[in-house]
């Protein structure tokens, strides 16, 4: 399947009269005159069988070398024609054309298409409209540290686990990860910076591997946590730069962007992403952006009116006390998420599963990080969640070691034997449970439930979402515990039954009185409510 789905994906360079799949990517070399240099503008018109016109940007590659990347939308032939500014012979008024068909194929994009948000704002689905369930992982440095054959491994076990988004940093250095496998930095300088194309071009083959391997590629673009991150301590206009230059680059993979990460985008500093967001992207189509806020952070109400902004994400972090766990199934996100505009929310990083908690100091547990990822899919419209592995994410390969840069996380496990903690196969069940029904029509309503089981305890908090029109509905209780619903919510009729998050096992659920329900165990259960099949 990988085979088939890399030749697809991939389309050599210089091949004359390509064909290239519908979905897939073009690429084109261009070799550039003396008179050319790295800050050359560089830009490709690609005209579309029912004449519909994409302006896309071109990449210098180092040396005279440029590329073109691009995803054809439409079968039938393509006409290109390139334009530079200055004026650079080789780069500047280059035509031709290329053919596109739809091809089968077990990869999802070259299957149903790239990724948008839906009509309504609520959730990602395909060009032909088939939802998308964001089920992600964590691995911020394996792009940049692994060697090919690991990441194969990596992104083979993530595939297996029915993952369906990988999210990665593609710049160095950064807190944790100084340089690539190889000792290369991504580029040199502050104003202006000279980008490093050996970098990139090792990045080309992980970033291929994810399309190749049917996820999507959620790429982050910079960093703004600490003032040494490149998020921070650059020029706006070189951050716009670089974020233009990553796009160029990886737009025709099937990616979404994060603009930056940790940042928390409060006062001058919310105003300056705010900026260059609309610099880097403007009203222009692009792929999906959003970008990434530090622990317990809900910044997006200054961001409401930025159109370049596609979705939401944040992260409840890794703390475990009671305020934590308040934040995480009652917080801001299950109240926000009814203004406008509608956009998908995704809880990006809730704790990870090893990671030392903040409060306690113990490692969270399957159980925990799997609680918080279930509250989080009911808090908000249902859209998806990300999952992360402690050593993971941080591609560790030392043993009896916290991460570089990162010593209260606690002592890692290599990323070897952290791809098969627990709670990534859990995930699986996870995906496939969602994915048996509508999920995408679920809307948080706690008012389903008369009363909480556990009272005040916030650890035993249970969720719920339903359906508008109340055909379908879900419950997660974290600890056992008798669950009643509100009479008169549901439609009449319909069918009940547990699902076991441990183990995806699902039993028909028996009421032991009119709309009340009893969990199977102690130990969390998710109820699930919706028509006989």
């Amino acid at each position: 399947r990988f085979m088939l789905a890399a030749l697809l994906l991939t389309i050599p360079v210089g091949a004359e009269a390509q064909t290239v799949p519908l979905w897939g990517r073009f690429e084109k070399a261009f070799v550039a005159q003396a008179d050319a240099t790295p800050e050359t503008e560089f830009e490709v018109e690609f005209r579309s069988p029912s004449g519909k016109k994409h302006d896309v940007l071109g990449f210098w590659d180092g040396a005279r070398n440029w590329r073109v990347r691009f995803m054809p939308d439409e079968p039938g032939q393509w006409t290109f024609q390139s334009h530079s500014t200055p004026a650079a012979a080789g780069l500047d008024g280059v035509s031709g054309g290329f053919s596109c068909r739809p091809e089968e194929s077990a990869n999802p994009f070259l299957r149903h298409g790239a990724l948008h948000v839906s009509s309504n704002g609520r959730y990602f689905e395909h060009a032909d409209g088939t939802p998308f369930f964001w089920l992600g992982d964590t691995v911020w440095y394996g792009a940049g540290l692994s060697h090919k054959d690991d990441w194969d491994v990596y992104l083979n076990d993530r595939t297996a686990k029915k993952f369906t988004v990988v999210h990665f940093n593609v710049v160095a250095p950064r807190n944790g990860m100084p340089a690539d496998e190889n000792g290369e930095i991504s580029f040199t300088g502050t104003d202006p910076i000279r980008i490093n194309t050996k970098f990139y071009q090792r990045l080309d083959e992980r970033v291929d591997s994810v399309t190749a391997h049917g996820l999507l590629a959620a790429i982050v673009l910079t960093w703004g946590l600490r003032p040494v991150d490149s998020g921070n301590y650059l020029p706006e206009k070189e951050v716009v730069r670089l974020v233009r230059y990553l796009e160029a680059r990886y737009g025709a993979n099937h990616v979404v962007w994060i603009l930056t990460g940790d940042a928390d985008y409060v006062g001058a500093k919310g105003a300056r992403w705010r900026r260059i967001g609309r610099a880097a992207f403007g009203d222009r189509p692009h792929a999906p952006v959003t970008s990434h806020p530090d622990g317990m952070n809900w910044p997006w109400d200054a961001f409401r009116e930025e159109k370049w902004l596609d979705f939401l994400i944040y992260q409840s972090g890794h703390g475990d006390d009671a305020d934590t766990l308040r934040w995480l199934h009652s917080g801001p996100a299950t109240e926000d998420w009814r203004e406008p505009p509608p956009r998908p929310i995704i809880n990006l990083e809730p704790p990870y599963e090893g990671h030392l908690g903040y409060q306690s100091r113990l490692p969270h547990t399957a159980y925990v990080t799997r609680r918080a990822i279930y509250w989080s899919l009911l808090a908000t419209p249902t859209a998806g969640v990300t999952y992360g592995a402690h050593g993971v994410w941080s591609w560790h390969t030392a043993v009896g070691e916290p991460p570089t840069d990162h010593p209260t996380t606690g002592v890692a496990k290599t990323w070897r034997e952290a791809l098969s903690f627990p709670g990534s196969t859990q995930m699986t069940y996870l995906g496939d449970f969602f994915k048996s029904f509508a999920w995408w029509t679920l809307r948080p309503d706690n008012d389903l439930l008369v009363g909480q089981p556990g009272g005040s305890n916030p650890a035993w908090h249970v969720s719920a979402s339903r359906s508008e029109s109340g055909d379908l509905a879900v419950v997660y209780v974290p600890w056992g515990g008798e669950v009643k619903l509100r009479p008169g919510v549901l439609v009449e009729g319909l069918a009940a039954e547990w699902f076991d998050p441990r183990t995806g096992r699902r039993t028909p659920a028996t009421p032991e009185a009119p709309n009340t329900f009893r969990a199977p165990e102690e130990h969390d259960s998710v109820l699930l409510l919706r028509p006989e099949n």
